[in-house]
């Protein structure tokens, strides 16, 4: 008699989403912890906010700051130091990143919390998560965190770093930085030109480049008696007649007149 086919072998469990090797551990973040051969020394446990777990015959563990290998390395150390495994071989799975994340606010195409996944992340990094700057967002980005225990808030450059003009000023992150791009710098013509309304004010813009962007003046239009409005230091609003070459500031709302021939 023929034999019967055998069974198909069971699939193995789905593996878990794990970290990669270098992820800092954080607050928050869950882990499965294994012991060879010790199946009693397995475990799952969240880090709590002082950066340590409760460990099987250890006690208290801290280890937050710690990359996933140098968990390992401490657990191991202890469990041999304290002769409770001979040689053990431990090994560590991150199963849900919460902690050492940073947050991107503002005028970015995905706002949101972010894990640093890797050791020194940096800004760029980061933006390219948050998808870049969104179409109506600053070329500048407000960083702010904490270093040393002291306050700190850097304004970076994006399009002079992403030019390679300024490599050595992407800042690596740390847990609890945020980021900020705020809304792009803005100027408004109207009047006599082809295509009034706001624009985006770029560096270094002129009077003349601002009526460009426009449209340039449409048939009845004028650069005689142009009037300039910008809003002072004081909060106050005061009008000028400004030159072509006048550089624009955000903000700035230029008039173009009727041509009265």
């Amino acid at each position: 008699r023929a034999a019967a086919p055998a069974e198909p072998a069971a699939a193995p469990p789905p593996a878990a989403a794990a970290a990669p090797r270098d992820y800092v551990l954080g607050a928050g973040d869950v882990v499965r912890i294994g012991v060879y051969q010790n199946p009693d020394l397995s475990l799952e446990a969240r880090i709590s906010e002082g950066g340590s777990i409760s460990y099987p015959l250890l006690g208290s563990v801290a280890l937050g700051g710690l990359t996933a290998q140098q968990a390992e390395e401490a657990i191991a150390t202890g469990l041999k130091q304290g002769r409770y495994v001979r040689e053990p071989q431990v090994s560590l799975l991150v199963l849900q990143v919460r902690g050492n994340q940073v947050s991107v606010l503002g005028y970015v195409n995905r706002p949101g919390r972010y894990p640093i996944d890797v050791n020194g992340m940096r800004l760029s990094d980061l933006l390219a998560l948050a998808g870049g700057i969104a179409p109506n967002g600053a070329d500048l980005v407000t960083l702010t965190g904490t270093r040393n225990g002291q306050p700190l808030r850097e304004t970076i450059d994006v399009p002079a770093l992403l030019g390679g003009r300024g490599a050595s000023a992407d800042p690596v992150l740390q847990h609890g930085d945020v980021l900020f791009v705020d809304r792009m710098p803005t100027v408004y013509v109207y009047g006599e030109v082809q295509r009034p309304g706001a624009l985006r004010l770029e560096r270094g813009m002129t009077v003349m480049q601002g009526l460009a962007a426009a449209g340039g003046l449409n048939q009845r239009g004028t650069v005689r008696g142009m009037r300039l409005h910008r809003r002072g230091p004081d909060g106050k609003v005061k009008e000028y007649e400004p030159a072509l070459d006048n550089t624009l500031r955000d903000g700035d709302v230029v008039y173009v007149r009727e041509s009265l021939f």
